[in-house]
């Protein structure tokens, strides 16, 4: 994956925590193309520290967000 894809994805998660399909909707909206698996794309950015995560029992899934910086 491109730098400028995670560079918005940041952007994008930086607003607000999102799910991966609240994600989809946002990049969508934003003119981003959706990598293939975003699920896998956004645990390898987790991974690398990029981006945080955890589990909601409230949503059933994960929620993701960046730091405000």
């Amino acid at each position: 994956m491109s730098l400028e894809v995670e560079d918005r994805i940041i952007s994008l998660l930086k607003e607000s925590r999102r799910t991966a399909i609240e994600l989809t909707d946002g990049m969508y909206l934003n003119n981003i193309r959706c990598p293939d698996d975003l699920a896998r794309t956004l645990s390898q950015m987790r991974k690398k520290g990029l981006i945080h995560g955890e589990f909601s029992e409230e949503k059933s899934t994960w929620v993701y967000w960046a730091d405000q910086e």
